[in-house]
């Protein structure tokens, strides 16, 4: 799964939103704030991972237990399906 090309994070003040690039400004009008955390998988999904492999980087970026990552990336994952944002046939 990776996430799809056309979006962009963008940082305002200390608000961290994904949006359409330039390219897709005109087709799309997602918004999606996020928090440093969120910013973290969304880079790293930049390439195709699998969700081990997010949940991996995760627990060695964050210290936290393995069931608060993957349910923080459930929540995250969800987030991005709902928006069409997610490629999981990469």
């Amino acid at each position: 799964m990776k996430i799809k090309d056309g979006f962009i994070l963008r940082k305002f003040s200390d608000k961290i939103v994904a949006v359409a690039d330039d390219d897709f400004a005109d087709k799309s009008n997602i918004f999606i704030k996020m928090n440093s955390s969120a910013e973290f998988v969304w880079n790293f999904l930049s390439q195709d991972r699998t969700y081990e492999e997010v949940v991996d980087a995760l627990l060695e970026k964050y210290d936290i237990d393995r069931k608060t990552a993957e349910n923080d990336l459930d929540e995250f994952l969800s987030a991005v399906k709902n928006a069409g944002l997610l490629d999981e046939q990469s």
